[in-house]
């Protein structure tokens, strides 16, 4: 009986599909092109979304290339077999999974070559090449070198440099040092700051013999001048200094108010401000000042005159005789000896006796050296004028009654404990004008979790075009699937009854129409009439008669052919009629 089965399952289902065939013929024309559309388009989305997906992302390899360059490295990578794309302003994509391999090939074939020449243009030197070409050739080497180093910067695309070396001369008054002037390209909304720009100058000083610091020149792409910035007597160099020079001050005044507060209120509890008002002029002051006059014995003698002459003296003159050698005799004078201390600067007269006739006179002159101090001040720059300190407590987390932790504003002595230990801490100076002002108040709780609602609404505005993009492909398959192939699919494989057998649930066996659908049947009634008026037999007895040979010949059918049996079981559940 298995045998049998199994005999019998092939032809039904090859019955089946062509049954399916025939009802496709059959169906209209609008239902024929309506079904062959649907099958293509879900072939073309299901097709395309693997395309999709096998797609490789492309990122950028290369940007800002120019026209010579771009060729080269596209002509390198057709070589290597490695798909690109070609972008507005010199870009060019490679798949994903492909950039970092690409970049190593091309950079070992030398691509893409920098905008100048480096040392390697000194590895091919020509046989009897003169001395100025060689000096040329070096000086294009410097220049392409210093252009490279220049270009590693992070906000530079591209570097000129340009190099002036006068002749040698073996007169010193007639040498001259070189100058250096360097062209930069930046990068859209990019700029240098003092200190790139001062690093810049260093560099290319540095890379060429004598070359002083205030005959390099840097220029920007718009015409810029941008080595004035780093210049001693620029103005606007200096004030990003000191702009950083007062950033650093307030930001060290914040960090010891905040490290003094947060082990009290816990980290993030407390936030401070602070304004400096920072004098940065320079002031240099020099002063004289003279000591009044003093006893001359702790003061440094600085010269002493001593002058001794006779006064009075009685030699008898000598000579030829005459009005000069009768004069008589002058009157004898005391000597005049003055006290030790006298005044500075005045004559000091000594007399010795000589005889009752005449004395010595001696002058001392005794100059003393001025006492005096000069005084040279110069007041270092950056000095801090006046503090202006903010400071903001959160409220303290305390329970209630409940046991729940609540925001409970600080007491008035808190705060004022919080004022004190702030002035400490920022060195508060009220002659200078400081002011201080501290706030309690609570903060807003910004550390909530992040719920599940808000993890989606992030993932999709992330994902959004991609969402959108596979959600309508989704959309479209399902409807025609369900909208369209479904329901002609369901009429196509639909099992036909047997010939003989009306649609409904029908078999025949042996030439007898046997009716499934149960004793009240339509056609069982008919058959049961008929059957009573040809033979003059109860009708009712004639049913009873059919119904019994009938599920007779249903229990011979389902014990020959149990899974033809099982088909037809599960058509009547399936069906919807």
């Amino acid at each position: 009986m298995a045998d049998l089965a199994e005999e019998n399952a092939v032809p039904v289902w090859r019955a089946r599909l062509n049954e399916a065939g025939e009802r496709f013929k059959a169906l209209p024309n609008n239902k024929k092109i309506l079904f062959l559309t649907a099958l293509a388009a879900i072939f073309a989305v299901v097709v395309g979304a693997v395309v999709l997906n096998r797609t490789p992302s492309y990122k950028i390899l290369f940007s800002n290339l120019a026209d010579r360059d771009g060729g080269q490295v596209t002509a390198a990578l057709q070589q290597m077999n490695i798909p690109y794309q070609l972008g507005e302003g010199g870009v060019i994509s490679v798949p994903a999974d492909k950039v970092y391999d690409a970049r190593l090939r091309l950079a070992a074939q030398g691509l893409p070559k920098a905008s100048g020449v480096g040392f390697e243009l000194m590895d091919n030197q020509k046989f009897g090449i003169s001395q100025f070409a060689e000096q040329v050739n070096y000086q294009r080497s410097i220049e392409g070198e210093l252009a490279r180093t220049i270009e590693a910067i992070s906000s530079v695309q591209s570097a000129r440099v340009h190099i002036a070396s006068p002749k040698q001369s073996v007169f010193v008054r007639e040498q001259q040092a070189p100058t250096a002037s360097v062209m930069l390209q930046l990068y859209p909304g990019r700029i240098l700051d003092g200190g790139q720009v001062a690093g810049i100058l260093h560099l290319v000083s540095s890379s060429v013999p004598n070359l002083p610091i205030k005959n390099v020149t840097i220029v920007d792409q718009d015409g810029n001048l941008l080595s004035k910035q780093s210049g001693p007597d620029d103005n606007s160099g200096l004030d990003q200094r000191q702009l950083g020079f007062v950033r650093q001050v307030e930001d060290g005044y914040v960090k010891r108010i905040e490290d003094i507060l947060e082990p009290i209120f816990g980290k993030g509890n407390a936030r401070a401000q602070v304004t400096a008002n920072v004098d940065f002029s320079e002031i240099e002051q020099t002063s004289e000042t003279y000591r009044p006059n003093s006893s001359p014995n702790p003061s440094a003698t600085r010269s002493q005159q001593i002058s001794e002459k006779l006064v009075n003296g009685s030699a008898n003159p000598t000579g030829v005789p005459g009005a000069l050698s009768n004069q008589p005799p002058s009157a004898a004078s005391a000597p005049i000896t003055l006290p030790p201390g006298a005044a500075p600067g005045t004559a000091t007269l000594s007399g010795q006796t000589l005889g009752a006739s005449g004395a010595l006179q001696r002058d001392i002159t005794t100059n003393y050296e001025v006492d005096k101090t000069i005084q040279h001040t110069k007041v270092p720059t950056g000095v801090v004028k006046r503090l202006s300190a903010a400071v903001v407590v959160n409220y303290r987390r305390m329970p209630d009654k409940n046991g729940e932790m609540k925001p409970t504003p600080l007491t008035a002595q808190e705060v004022q404990q919080i004022n004190n230990l702030v002035k400490e801490a920022m060195g508060y100076n009220a002659s200078r004008g400081d002011t201080l002002n501290v706030v309690n108040a609570a903060f807003a709780d910004n550390a909530q979790p992040v719920t599940v609602q808000e993890r989606v609404v992030d993932y999709v505005t992330d994902n959004g075009t991609s969402l959108i993009k596979y959600g309508l492909l989704t959309i479209a398959v399902l409807y025609l699937l369900f909208g369209v192939v479904r329901p002609i699919m369901r009429d196509l494989v639909r099992p036909a009854p047997p010939p003989g057998e009306p649609e409904g649930g029908l078999a025949v066996k042996g030439g007898r129409l046997l009716s499934v659908a149960g004793e009240d049947g339509e056609e069982g009634e008919a058959m049961a009439a008929a059957a009573g008026r040809s033979g003059h037999e109860d009708p009712r007895e004639a049913q009873r008669r059919q119904y019994a040979s009938n599920l007779e010949a249903v229990r011979e059918i389902v014990k020959s052919d149990p899974r033809m049996a099982a088909q037809i079981i599960k058509e009547w559940i399936s069906s919807d009629e």
